[in-house]
């Protein structure tokens, strides 16, 4: 059997940079047409020279692979006007973070309080430039996505022109939300469509399986699985492929993030077709996120067969999802 993928997209992507950009991007390059790259470098995206330099290098290491990096900015309040002006047409998108939350965070966000947020958001709105949120609060881990529900309520209610992408939701509660606000929208990464919380710590601790946000309950799970595989119109894929050296994630302190992007497609392709919905791919990968983001990707034709595919154990310094196992599909190189 055969499946061939238009123009896949990635819409949530780290890649990082310096070394491991050079490691990590041929791959992204390789198998998807263009990707939306995280701004949270431990010097954040927050101006324009910064902006543009990271795209040139980003350009550079895909090499000679056809790749649209769609590049997004690290929200800050006191943007102007004249600042988001400016750079309309160099962004696909700007990213917030509670500050704090997650990789590379302490730059974002103090306090979520819509009059705060208001000035940007409102000039946000005018021009059109989505706003991707990571949307965890900072109580119990296990809550923390359902406990921000509250802010994207607000968010959704007083910016109703403003779309508002909910990045890799874990949760039921938030798959409920896309039905209530016409606004938001979500992202939903490969592992979590594989993954419960039982996979990373029932066991044996698996620290390349640790992420954040962190994996929930089977019940949410298969929340997810129906809303990925069944066409939803407002989810796409992100994979928040997030890949970190073997020494920061087997250590104390295990960094947060699981590298996914040279198997996402056979991975996702084997799922699908567990959930009979192989004619769905397309949209999740893709289509879905050209309507969303309105955006016209590169043309790009990637091929999946149903035959087997070995997963390295890993790629340069990094552990990948599913190291050293064999999954049912493969890319026709």
């Amino acid at each position: 059997m055969q499946l061939t993928i238009k123009s896949p997209l990635d819409m949530h992507l780290h890649l990082r940079d310096g070394k491991m950009l050079k490691n990590v991007a041929p791959w992204s390059a390789r198998y998807f047409s263009g990707g939306l790259i995280m701004p949270n470098l431990v010097e954040p995206i927050t101006t324009q020279k910064a902006l543009m330099e990271y795209k040139k290098r980003i350009l550079q290491a895909c090499g000679d692979d056809s790749f649209e990096p769609y590049m997004t900015l690290f929200f800050k309040n006191d943007y102007t006007r004249e600042f988001l002006e400016e750079n309309r047409d160099k962004i696909t998108a700007i990213k917030l973070y509670p500050s704090g939350i997650t990789t590379n965070s302490d730059g974002g966000v103090k306090s979520m309080d819509i009059k705060t947020l208001s000035p940007v958001l409102e000039v946000m709105s005018e021009l059109e430039i989505p706003l991707c949120v990571h949307g965890e609060s900072d109580g119990f881990v296990m809550d923390r996505e359902k406990e921000f529900g509250k802010t994207y309520i607000k968010l959704a209610k007083a910016f109703p022109n403003l779309k508002i992408i909910m990045e890799h939701i874990t949760t039921a509660y938030s798959v409920g939300l896309l039905e209530k606000y016409d606004n938001l929208f979500a992202t939903i990464t490969l592992h979590h469509l594989y993954i419960t919380l039982d996979e990373v710590a029932g066991g044996v601790l698996r620290p390349h399986l640790f992420c954040k946000p962190i994996a929930k309950r089977p019940e949410d799970r298969e929340a997810l699985l129906k809303a990925a595989t069944s066409a939803h119109p407002k989810v796409m894929f992100g994979s928040d492929s997030a890949p970190h050296p073997i020494h920061a994630k087997e250590s104390c302190g295990c960094a947060a993030g699981i590298f996914t992007a040279p198997l996402a497609l056979p991975a996702l392709a084997q799922l699908f077709e567990v959930r009979n919905a192989l004619e769905n791919l397309q949209a999740f990968v893709s289509d879905n996120a050209c309507k969303i983001y309105n955006i016209k990707p590169l043309k790009k034709e990637i091929s999946l067969i149903n035959e087997p595919m070995e997963v390295a154990n890993s790629y340069g310094d990094v552990v990948p999802m599913f190291a050293g196992e064999t999954l049912k599909w493969r890319v026709d190189e």
